[in-house]
């Protein structure tokens, strides 16, 4: 891939890129992926890099630890990516979900302890208003937006509310909401010929109303974290649109819990203004992925492992 400043993005994986093992040879193999590790865990207080690298699966996949764990490999690719490449610098940032953190310590527009900090309090609000206000998220595969619009509205009533979580690209939308508005999406969305529709493994409702108490809670903490005018723009996942300074930031992270994640849109917002290069920094290719079902002519590279820096050689 030529590497060509104004038309590339770098992109931010969220949660569910996790996996047990991520991060270690970076760590293994360049001292600034190391350093970052050993400032995380000093920073939290917690062996966050033992969870990381050895795990168990499940303390990994705890969203007090998933969401630290994939800011902190994220920001490590960065640095890496940043050594290698120093007079490089995308037109845009973005992140999915929690990923947009990651996407602000890239626009210099929060440092790395701040975002570590407030995407760890991201993760403990989350949890604690799962455990006060269960509910669920479904995958539906191959409707389009408007199709799973009408089977939310159908399933959900005044006190069980069903909504869009994430739409992630076209025929993969994530819905998101009370359980039992979520047990009657799903029957009707097969019924108008979804491909697939299945709950997902999470007791966590996020991107919908029953996120409101984490919401506030984590608004104070947006309220007080040091946020500066990003030095890169960074695609917001509410508006998905161009956030230009430290008070489109705030409102964007202060509504993001209970909305949806705009992802196709962002994506598409990038490629309307002549992205065709998509740098994603972080764990796994999901977005890679996600990219290429938007635009499948864009150019794509990840860059998550020492294996992927020896592969992927960007020419800037």
């Amino acid at each position: 891939m030529d590497f060509i400043p104004n038309k590339t993005a770098f992109i931010f994986p969220g949660q569910g890129s996790q996996k047990v093992g991520m991060g270690q040879d970076l760590a293994s193999t360049y001292l600034v992926a190391k350093s970052t590790y050993e400032e995380a865990d000093s920073i939290l207080g917690i062996g966050l890099s033992k969870i990381s690298w050895e795990g168990p699966e499940e303390e990994l996949n705890d969203t007090i630890n998933t969401q630290p764990a994939l800011l902190v490999h994220s920001v490590a690719a960065l640095r890496i990516f940043q050594d290698h490449y120093p007079n490089i610098t995308p037109a845009y940032v973005a992140g999915h979900s929690m990923g947009e953190l990651s996407a602000l310590v890239a626009a210099s527009a929060m440092s790395f302890p701040e975002a570590l900090r407030l995407v760890r309090t991201r993760g403990e609000l989350m949890k604690h208003t799962g455990t006060n206000s269960p509910g669920g998220m479904g995958a539906i595969l191959g409707l389009d937006l408007q199709q799973v619009e009408k089977i939310c509205t159908e399933a959900s009533s005044p006190d069980e509310v069903v909504q869009i979580a994430n739409d992630n690209c076209p025929g993969q939308v994530v819905i998101s909401g009370a359980s039992n508005a979520l047990e009657r999406a799903m029957p009707l969305a097969k019924e108008a010929g979804a491909r697939k529709a299945v709950p997902l493994a999470v007791s966590i409702a996020a991107h919908s109303p029953l996120m409101a108490e984490a919401q506030e809670g984590f608004n104070s903490a947006v309220e007080a974290a040091q946020i500066f005018d990003p030095k890169i723009f960074v695609i917001g996942n509410v508006s998905a649109q161009p956030l230009v300074n430290a008070d489109e930031i705030r409102a964007d992270l202060q509504a993001q819990l209970s909305s949806r994640v705009r992802w196709t849109e962002s994506i598409q917002h990038l490629i309307d203004q002549g992205i065709t290069n998509f740098i994603e920094l972080g764990s796994e290719k999901v977005l890679s992925g996600l990219v290429k079902r938007v635009e499948r002519t864009s150019n794509r590279m990840a860059f998550g492992t020492h294996q992927d820096f020896e592969t992927n050689k960007a020419n800037g």
